[in-house]
């Protein structure tokens, strides 16, 4: 199976302080970033190993382990200017390439992951964007997706439960994207339609699980598959971005999907068949202070600035 998959990143040290792209501090960026690619290279690149006595039983030899799950991965992280980390990260730079894009508005980064997709359509199984702060570890990832896409057509597509863990305290694990129906109004007129084919079932592994029409089908992320990918990239919504999902950085990572999928996440009684963590417990945090927070923090009229990506390098 081969897997492309795209990530913007961007960090400014005199930005407002609201996300952790714009803090003056960068370690904790760079460690985020960190943790997002080993988790890629260690759960789907890299051949596990275990070890066997030699026939004399001397000594221990290494031996492959999870050939099944290993994926061939290319990573593209997508940057504007000098506005990133890349020279920072303790980590091989073979692991990542580097694509560099002009934007007024770097909110609007994730429209040159999407260009990456569309330019290397045909030469991949899967195609995938993530924030850089995100760590996925299931091994079985790709596999549940096309499971999915058998069970239930490639008109749906199936995103991941997006979760924190607390850091400190007693440990808990919370699944931090909020039923966006009670939460606002606004959503009322979403190109996303929660009430058409509210739920879905199949049989896995001897057990019935269920899969919902998302009341939040944000996740940070996408993933699609190749025939997946070809339509979208036709559709007259293609990085069209004249409507608005919250702000720039959801509407990259989302209203592309929303405007052409049915799109699922798994019922919380099976949440962890699909999900992927988001690095620390800043959502944790917000939303138990006051719920919303995430994604209202404060009323604010939308991005206005048109987007349109030009590629520097390929």
């Amino acid at each position: 199976m081969r897997v492309l998959l795209t990530i913007p990143h961007y960090f400014n040290p005199q930005g407002s302080g609201k996300h952790g792209s714009l803090q003056r501090n960068p370690q904790p960026r760079i460690e985020a970033l960190v943790r997002c690619l080993r988790s890629l290279y260690e759960t789907f690149a890299t051949v596990g190993r275990y070890y066997a006595h030699d026939r004399s039983h001397s000594r221990l030899e290494p031996q492959p382990a999870n050939t099944r799950t290993q994926v061939d991965l290319d990573v593209v992280l997508c940057t504007t200017g000098n506005f990133h980390l890349l020279e920072k990260l303790p980590l091989p730079s073979n692991l990542f390439r580097q694509e560099s894009f002009s934007l007024e508005n770097p909110k609007y980064l994730g429209l040159g992951c999407h260009l990456t997709l569309k330019r290397q359509l045909g030469s991949y199984d899967y195609y995938g964007y993530l924030e850089d702060d995100l760590i996925l570890q299931d091994a079985y990832f790709f596999q549940k997706l096309n499971w999915f896409n058998q069970q239930m057509g490639d008109q749906s597509v199936l995103q991941p439960n997006r979760f924190e863990v607390a850091q400190q305290g007693q440990p808990a694990k919370v699944y931090v994207d909020p039923d966006l129906e009670s939460i606002s109004p606004t959503f009322a007129d979403c190109p996303h339609n929660f009430s058409d084919n509210q739920v879905l079932s199949a049989q896995f592994m001897g057990e019935s699980l269920r899969f919902n029409r998302a009341k939040d089908p944000h996740s940070g992320c996408f993933f699609l598959n190749a025939r997946q990918m070809e339509f979208w990239s036709q559709q007259p919504c293609f990085m069209n971005y004249s409507r608005q999902f919250i702000s720039g950085l959801e509407s990259c990572a989302t209203l592309g999907l929303m405007e052409t999928f049915r799109v699922y996440k798994p019922a919380f009684e099976n949440a962890n068949f699909l999900e992927i963590q988001h690095c620390g417990d800043t959502l944790l945090r917000s939303w138990d202070k006051n719920p919303g927070f995430a994604y209202f923090p404060r009323k604010q009229s939308p991005d206005t600035e048109q987007p349109g990506p030009t590629a520097k390098s390929a």
